[in-house]
């Protein structure tokens, strides 16, 4: 049987030697380490740090406004790119990280293909980066070494993520946490590119990064925190949230965000779930055991090092959170974030964080429904939660966002005023 042409345009073997595959910026610490992971394995690889209205305006050109907030960001990202002149069109290819599941996992990538068709560049290559080989792309093949140092390089950027929020907002200098990070990101990429990276290799690292922003210069005062949830990439990204993580520094507060790892333990963990609700091969049951026990053994580490470091605050283990959501929404809800968008709410009071910034694209119905939809029976079960659901959208303006999550740091400070009255004073 004669094989099937694929309907897209393939990236060939020799593309691999000319063209430079642009990459959207969703995690900017996690992609970089990637990125330059990538760089050492050939490709010629480039992030996108673009930033401005102007992005969304160009996504609006190609797009219809109706869909999806980070679609359109990250289409327009890269529309904006290929016409900027910086780029040729014909030695440009773009990378889509998919998973396989609804909304951006699967669709994407064909609204790219189309909103290059009707900017003329339907040549531009388009690849699928997807462990689940949603797509087959010659020149661009997830070995087993590349695919670990890019686990390695989430393990990294979530800690950098994490102690870069625990050091910011109390930094004597600064800049000096996101400085730190941005030469501890060179550094772990350069270490990955050079040879084998060991996993041994990895916890050495994690002790030498505590040290280094341990020795920080810091004024620790009483500060509101505020974790940040939502659908991934309006959580995560500069670009789709106005930078809320340094508007929330410069409101005086201390950010707290679940690590990708968590998401990456979530994705896994529902084909798991799916074998119990619907059943699937034994064979994939295996197999997706085999990841899931891989993965949850790396944040099991991360967190005993910190633990024994005691300097920082670790990330909640994953099976831990996935007790602390049961009784709230059921398990099969699992289109997007699906439940781990309120298992995250609930991980966050669990360790103290009762303010809560919940982001979701304005009309994302899987979010409206895990997010927006669970903050009632949340706060009925923990009255001390304070959550704001904020919509991002292109039509929605800046200042009214902000002006609602002032409101709501308002309150909490009132809060925590309230409950400091009510402290006794020792005599």
């Amino acid at each position: 049987m004669k094989k099937r042409k694929p309907e897209y345009v393939v990236f060939t073997e020799e593309m691999k030697q000319t063209h430079t595959i642009l990459v959207p910026n969703m995690l900017p610490m996690h992609f970089k380490i990637i990125a330059r992971v990538m760089e050492k394995e050939g490709y010629s690889v480039e992030l996108l740090e673009t930033y401005g209205p102007h992005i969304a305006e160009t996504g609006l050109k190609y797009v219809h406004n109706d869909t999806c907030y980070p679609a359109i960001l990250v289409i327009g990202q890269f529309l904006d790119a290929l016409q900027s002149g910086k780029y040729d069109p014909d030695k440009v290819a773009l990378v889509l990280f998919q998973t396989g599941g609804g909304c951006r996992a699967s669709n994407y990538i064909h609204l790219l293909r189309k909103a290059l068709q009707k900017a003329d560049m339907g040549h531009v290559p388009v690849i699928s980066l997807s462990l689940t080989g949603l797509e087959h792309h010659p020149g661009f093949k997830l070995s087993v070494p590349l695919v670990k140092k890019m686990m390695y390089g989430v393990l990294y950027g979530d800690l950098l993520m994490s102690l870069v929020n625990q050091t910011k907002p109390y930094e004597v200098e600064k800049g000096a946490a996101q400085a730190l990070a941005d030469r501890w990101t060179i550094r772990l990429a350069e270490e990955m590119g050079q040879g084998k990276h060991n996993y041994k290799m990895v916890r050495a690292n994690y002790q030498r990064i505590l040290d280094d922003f341990a020795e920080l210069p810091v004024e620790k005062r009483p500060k509101v925190k505020v974790g940040v949830v939502g659908e991934i990439y309006v959580k995560y990204s500069p670009l789709g949230n106005n930078n809320l993580e340094q508007f929330l520094v410069d409101e005086d507060a201390e950010v707290v965000i679940p690590g990708l790892l968590d998401f990456c333990l979530y994705c896994v963990y529902n084909n798991l779930l799916d074998y119990k609700l619907y059943g699937m091969q034994k064979t994939t049951k295996f197999l997706y055991t085999i990841a899931y026990n891989y993965l949850l053994d790396k944040e099991e580490d991360m967190i005993k090092v910190m633990k024994a470091d005691g300097r920082f605050m670790p990330p909640t283990l994953f099976t831990h959170t996935i007790d602390l959501v049961q009784g709230y929404i059921g398990m099969g809800v699992k289109m997007g974030e699906g439940w781990l968008l309120t298992a995250e709410m609930l991980e966050l009071a669990d360790k103290g964080v009762e303010n809560i910034v919940c982001t979701q694209p304005f009309g994302c119905l899987p979010n409206h429904i895990c997010g927006k939809g669970m903050m009632k029976p949340i706060k009925a079960r923990n009255p001390n939660i304070n959550i704001v659901a904020i919509d991002y959208d292109a039509g929605a303006t800046r200042v009214n966002q902000e002006n609602r999550i002032k409101l709501m740091l308002a309150n909490a400070r009132e809060r925590a005023a309230e409950r400091e009255e009510q402290t006794p004073v020792e005599v």
